[in-house]
């Protein structure tokens, strides 16, 4: 049985990053490490997006970025200026090539093309299981969501989920210096949904149909709203140049309290998403830094969490939105209909000060935040 210093069981985003992240800090070279997931990350198979003000470290792989973005509903439309932050777009394959190149140049780290199907601690070392082999490891690091982690009724869980398209348009349709943030003029349908438009030319852009709310639907619904969307904007002749869909879990759920000593969540299976938005990298890029910076002092697992007051925020809009689904588009454009969207990003990124905290939850329907409040203490 091979035994590696660490493991990584799925090599997604949160994998990646960390394992690059452990080779840029040059603290692991004398450590063995091994990744073990099904592909091998050639393909792009999703795009992430995320705001940041000026220039970023992952700059050099940004495809296109928006100073502008546009959020609306059926009542107000708004286009708004963004600076200092830029909306910033990476496809997946680029990032996969940016830290691949780096990680394959490693003596002390090893790819493994294949499907875990059972880890567990044994107190001394962590045990892994593929479909052929058995590995042990000093340090566990488990990427692999289950959706039954967290079905209990104490959190709830709403999924993020969504079907875009980029498209190609034979007409000059898309504004390539606004992407669309969120617009709720679309029927609701007793859900919260948005389209979300990503332009990077006047022909081209991803035009995604997104849903915050407990059930998926059937294949054919998302991509019956994108037609009914683009028709909407004019568009009759088009080409469908990919196609991606995804499902994020939406939770304030303990992750953390299912760490062992030498096995750690991380990704979606450790709660790196943020809960009220869906949004993945920019958790990731803090936490992925933070976990390299705990394994130099740390080895107890159990250790590595944390809970602050952003984390009873998103407690309160997933309990209103799980509760009542149909506020979503009411509740976000209070929001944006109110306060600055520049402070709207900071208290997302969670860097507000309590002052700042409370303007924004002051733009929010009063009465419907007060309701959820006391009802989210027993879960305290």
């Amino acid at each position: 049985m091979k035994h590696y210093h660490y493991i990584f069981s799925g090599s997604g985003l949160a994998a990646l990053m960390t394992v690059y992240r452990m080779v840029l800090s040059g603290r692991f070279t004398d450590k063995s490490i091994l990744l073990i997931d099904p592909s091998k990350k050639e393909k792009n198979d999703r795009t992430w997006c995320f705001w940041e003000e000026g220039t970023g470290e992952w700059d050099s792989i940004v495809s296109t970025k928006w100073e502008k973005a546009l959020f609306a509903d059926e009542n107000f439309s708004k286009e708004m200026q963004i600076s200092p932050y830029c909306y910033k777009m990476i496809k997946g394959v680029d990032f996969y090539n940016k830290v691949l190149n780096t990680l394959k140049n490693q003596k002390n780290i090893t790819f493994s093309y294949q499907r875990v199907i059972d880890f567990s601690d044994t107190t001394n070392v962590a045990l892994v299981k593929t479909e052929t082999e058995s590995y042990t490891c000093n340090k566990l690091f488990n990427s692999i969501y289950t959706p039954e982690l967290p079905l209990q009724s104490k959190y709830p869980l709403l999924q993020q989920h969504f079907t875009g398209w980029f498209v190609k348009t034979k007409q000059a349709v898309f504004n390539k210096d606004v992407c669309t943030f969120m617009d709720f003029s679309i029927p609701q349908k007793g859900n919260t949904r948005f389209m979300y438009v990503l332009p990077t030319s006047a022909t081209e852009a991803l035009v995604e149909y997104t849903l915050f709310s407990p059930s998926l639907l059937p294949k054919q619904e998302y991509e019956e709203a994108i037609k009914d969307y683009l028709l909407k904007l004019g568009v009759t002749d088009y080409e469908i140049i990919e196609k991606e869909n995804g499902s994020i879990p939406m939770t304030v759920y303990p992750f953390w309290e299912n760490n062992t000593r030498n096995i750690i969540n991380i990704g979606s299976a450790g709660g790196w998403t943020k809960a009220s938005t869906g949004y993945t990298f920019k958790n990731t890029c803090k936490l992925s830094q933070q976990l390299v910076e705990f394994l130099t002092k740390d080895n107890d697992f159990t250790k590595f969490h944390s809970k602050n007051r952003f984390w009873f925020y998103d407690m309160l809009l997933l309990d209103i939105l799980y509760r009542n689904n149909e506020k979503g588009s009411t509740i976000f454009a209070s929001m944006f209909h109110k306060a600055k969207p520049q402070l709207i990003f900071k208290f997302l990124d969670e860097e507000t000060t309590l002052n700042e905290d409370l303007k924004v939850i002051l733009s929010c329907p009063k009465r419907t935040f007060i309701k959820a409040f006391f009802r989210s203490f027993s879960r305290l």
